[in-house]
């Protein structure tokens, strides 16, 4: 977005775009997500930028704007709109830092207790001496209850501190896991991911273990969408997200790769464990015949295709990345609807 923008939303007309861009969306049947308003609220205040100009391209062939779509308008013209990578450091640094805090004032609260019986044990210790030391101890227990009044009221301020740092806390990693999920189907998206896979190279590396990975694709997904439409086609990702999601859950890491194709991790866990995840993915995705929802109109049935590399030793990311691809696009070349290992390294660079 530019600077010009970002200062239009800060000025009078900004409550006339709110009102106009959610007037268009209702007129064009788009749900007000956070995401989709963003979007619209750029194209009814900028009517000739190249965002404006290819929505209007797309309705006037009469393309819904689907949230698939809007994810990829999204992607393509405001990527300075998404959360980026320093943004998210910051808060995995502050969220730290937060933690460290909480535990100063815990041992802070400890430390003002233990300081406060620790008077009362020195006042009773004193209290059947002569009269000048009857004095002393009589401003002890003075001083005494006014550092645990103070306390007291210290401890309460510092169980409000607390309360609003877990809360900020709790917000910060809200804000992470919504900036790495995918909005339609509610998996990690691609760059959770490709920080997923990174990592678990390195840790799989580092120990001498193994890990997975899998790629999945859901088979004629674009002729699908084009007999049924993209409403129908989100359905359908949804449904198959669904069955990968459940079957790739922690420490498994299950991602939407990018438009139909998702991805699968699994480490520490070996190409035959995979395999049998896999197959059953397949299987189910494949078992169920899929209606329109407001009509009831049998869609019929829905098949992926996979492909799953096992790393080797050495192996970068990247080069794990490659290798499930091709076992996926060997799959479909295969006659789909069907679960490929990966060649092995030598193959691959030979081919």
């Amino acid at each position: 977005m530019s600077a010009e923008f970002q200062a239009l939303l800060r000025g009078p007309r900004a409550y006339d775009l709110a009102r106009k861009a959610l007037e268009v969306m209702e007129g064009h049947h788009v749900w007000p997500t956070v995401r989709n308003f963003e979007l619209w609220v750029c194209y009814v205040s900028e009517s000739t930028s190249p965002l404006a100009l290819e929505i209007d391209r797309l309705l006037a062939a009469g393309e819904p704007i689907t949230e698939t779509l809007g994810e990829a308008l999204a992607a393509q013209f405001m990527p300075d709109a998404r959360i980026n990578g320093g943004i998210l450091e910051a808060g995995d640094a502050l969220s730290k830092e937060l933690h460290t805090v909480t535990r100063a004032i815990e041992s802070a609260q400890k430390s003002s207790e233990t300081y406060g019986q620790e008077l009362a044990t020195a006042s009773e210790r004193l209290s059947g001496d002569d009269a000048q030391l009857k004095a002393v101890v009589a401003d002890l227990t003075t001083a005494t209850q006014k550092v645990q009044a103070d306390n007291r009221l210290l401890e309460t301020q510092l169980a409000d501190t607390r309360g609003e740092l877990g809360r900020l806390r709790e917000s910060l990693d809200q804000v992470r896991r919504d900036a790495m999920t995918d909005g339609l189907t509610n998996l990690t998206n691609r760059k959770a991911f490709d920080e997923s896979l990174a990592a678990m190279c390195e840790d799989a590396e580092a120990a001498g273990e193994t890990v997975t990975l899998a790629m999945l694709d859901i088979d004629h997904f674009k002729g699908f969408n084009d007999t049924w439409g993209h409403q129908i086609g989100d359905q359908v990702l949804r449904y198959v997200a669904s069955v990968i999601g459940r079957l790739g859950v922690t420490p498994r890491l299950a991602a939407r790769y990018g438009g139909e194709e998702f991805a699968v991790i699994f480490p520490s866990e070996s190409g035959r464990i995979a395999l049998g995840v896999l197959e059953e993915i397949r299987i189910e995705i494949s078992s169920r015949s899929l209606k329109r929802r407001s009509t009831n109109e049998d869609l019929g049935a829905v098949t992926v295709s996979a492909g799953y590399a096992e790393r080797l030793s050495g192996e970068s990311a990247s080069s794990l990345v490659e290798r499930a691809d091709a076992a996926l696009y060997a799959s479909k070349h295969a006659g789909r609807n069907r679960t490929t290992a990966a060649q092995p390294l030598a193959v691959v660079a030979a081919a």
